[in-house]
């Protein structure tokens, strides 16, 4: 038991890490970077670890990316909504489509309202210069992309029964 408790903090390690090499490929959107390779990585951590586990690594992603001057705030609430919402659809439903659904509702949705108090309370910007929706669009747009790379890695990796041996060894 304690080897896969090792070995599940280990992959949630390399993932993180990758969230966070990742983030150097990211992009602005309306006055927010978007990091595709974090909702890739939300969603392999939904698939092979689980909620909590994911919900873990966003946000020692989101933590890593902020101090080493990768991202920004809205990083946590774009992240860890995904994480947390992907892992939990996968672990109710065990099907990919219904987690990318989760992926991209809890972060571009969800994370992109909770993305406006925490620009407007910790960031400077203006309540009036910006829509509450304001960071649903370029969220989504970064999500959407994660999301698709993740269900593409996934899909290959269910077909040629890597990912039944992977998650048995996870267990």
């Amino acid at each position: 038991m304690k080897r896969n408790q090792a070995l599940r903090i280990a992959v949630a390690g390399v993932l993180c890490a990758v969230a966070v090499v990742g983030s150097m490929f990211s992009f602005p959107v309306f006055g927010s970077k978007c990091a595709p390779v974090q909702h890739m990585v939300n969603v392999i951590c939904a698939v092979l670890l689980g909620p909590w586990y994911g919900l873990g690594t966003a946000f020692l992603a989101s933590l890593l990316r902020n101090l080493l001057g990768l991202g920004s705030l809205l990083a946590f609430p774009g992240s860890m909504c995904g994480a947390l919402l992907c892992g939990l659809v996968y672990a109710k439903f065990k099907k990919l489509v219904p987690t990318l659904a989760g992926e991209i509702f809890g972060t571009g949705v969800i994370g992109g309202l909770l993305a406006y108090p925490i620009a407007i309370g910790f960031m400077g910007v203006s309540a009036g210069n910006v829509a509450f929706y304001a960071y649903i669009v370029p969220f989504l747009i970064s999500t959407v992309a994660g999301s698709l790379l993740a269900g593409a890695l996934v899909y290959l990796l269910q077909h040629n029964g890597t990912l039944g041996q992977i998650q048995d060894r996870l267990k």
